[in-house]
């Protein structure tokens, strides 16, 4: 077991099956359903409540999460054993709890009031109706235009061309805003400024609904306004949201690591450095990849263009050959992004990177989430 912000754990929160319902509540505690209730209304659920032990089978088994009161392990001794329980107490020096806690086949052990907010956490989980988490890949770049937002935007597009629920999450606030390279400046919907201040839990479901639609995916970009501060706490939070809906989130990073970049960094399953094939563009990425690698658990590369060249930018001869970048770097190799002519003029045209399903850096894109399944890969690299 492990002690998490109050909350004595031995086994992950289970999950629930999609449908819309509250947690069932067993207890005859007047203070304590006073709490549970408390915290449910905060989660936005409405939970049943069963004041004796569980009354029939069904509600036990159906319900997406069950609250026990510490009050009420004798009773509900005899209930099937099933995930998503939870014992709930009081009492922060009582280590009986734990063992009470195993002899109903409890999840979780949570002591109130340290263990409120994981509780609003999973409780919000549960009405929103969570299962897989998003595979969240972070594109980096290794150098200035080395054209990672070009790759991040295209690797959304073709996701969503592909039928997967898709967020692009633009993380670097002085690249000019991914909406713009989209073609959807003008769209309606949030961007990060109304974010800024986002503490504590940011709901799943509103948050993609107040973003902008393009290209068949929801987009959280920057304005044209002058530059405003996020908070490491809220950039948690929107990420989190983003990546409880399930599908493909693609996060398109600056090169520096502050604290809220690490916040964006830690909730990313598979990081993209793209790097140029040539010597200074090499130089510069392996300062990059050592702070991201800090905090990113698996960091490939992808070499960009043909030889000195970002995707989508002119070629220059001399340059390394892609396996040579990825040893120098000591990375693994994705692959090379073959140089796509006519690509700045194709965004013009209002054709989004990866928007022409035939062209090199489409195929690229598709042949990568080939490799790696949406539905088998969040939580780890391909």
């Amino acid at each position: 077991m492990e002690i998490v912000g109050g909350v004595i754990s031995h086994d992950g929160a289970a999950t629930s099956d999609g449908r819309q319902s509250g947690p069932l509540i067993v207890t005859e505690d007047v203070e304590l359903l006073d709490d549970l209730l408390r915290l449910c209304a905060a989660a936005g659920a409405r939970p049943e409540v069963h004041h004796g032990g569980p009354e029939g089978r069904e509600g036990w088994d159906s319900a997406p999460l069950v609250l026990v009161g510490d009050d009420a392990v004798d009773r509900v001794r005899g209930a099937a054993r099933r995930r998503g329980v939870v014992l709930v107490g009081r009492d922060q020096d009582d280590s009986g709890v734990w063992q009470r806690a195993v002899e109903i086949g409890a999840d979780h052990v949570l002591l109130l009031p340290d263990g409120e907010q994981w509780l609003v956490d999973r409780i919000a989980d549960v009405a929103e109706g969570v299962g897989r988490p998003a595979l969240t890949v972070g594109v980096i770049g290794g150098r200035g235009g080395a054209g990672a937002s070009t790759l991040a935007c295209a690797l959304a597009v073709t996701a969503a061309r592909a039928g997967q629920r898709t967020m692009l999450v633009d993380a670097d606030p002085l690249g000019g805003g991914l909406d713009v390279l989209l073609g959807g400046e003008a769209a309606d919907g949030l961007r990060w400024p109304a974010f800024a201040a986002s503490r504590g839990r940011v709901g799943g479901g509103a948050l993609e609904e107040s973003l902008p639609e393009l290209h068949a995916l929801r987009v959280l970009s920057w304005d044209r306004g002058d530059v405003v501060a996020v908070a490491p706490e809220a950039v948690r939070a929107v990420v989190a949201a983003a990546r409880r809906r399930g599908g493909v989130v693609v996060v398109d990073l600056p090169r520096r690591v502050d604290e809220a970049v690490a916040e964006a960094l830690d909730q990313v399953d598979l990081g993209l450095l793209v790097v140029p094939a040539e010597l200074r563009a090499v130089a510069g990425a392996r300062r990059v990849a050592s702070a991201a690698g800090m905090v990113l658990r698996d960091l490939r590369v992808v070499v960009a263009g043909s030889a000195g060249a970002g995707i989508g930018g002119q070629g220059a001869p001399g340059g390394f050959e892609a396996d040579e970048v990825a040893r120098l770097l000591g990375l693994p190799l994705v692959g090379e992004v073959p140089w796509e002519p006519g690509l700045l003029a194709a965004q013009c045209g209002g054709v989004p990177p990866g928007g022409a399903a035939r062209g090199p850096l489409a195929r690229f894109c598709a042949a990568f989430w080939d490799r790696v399944p949406v539905d088998s890969a969040a939580g780890g690299g391909a």
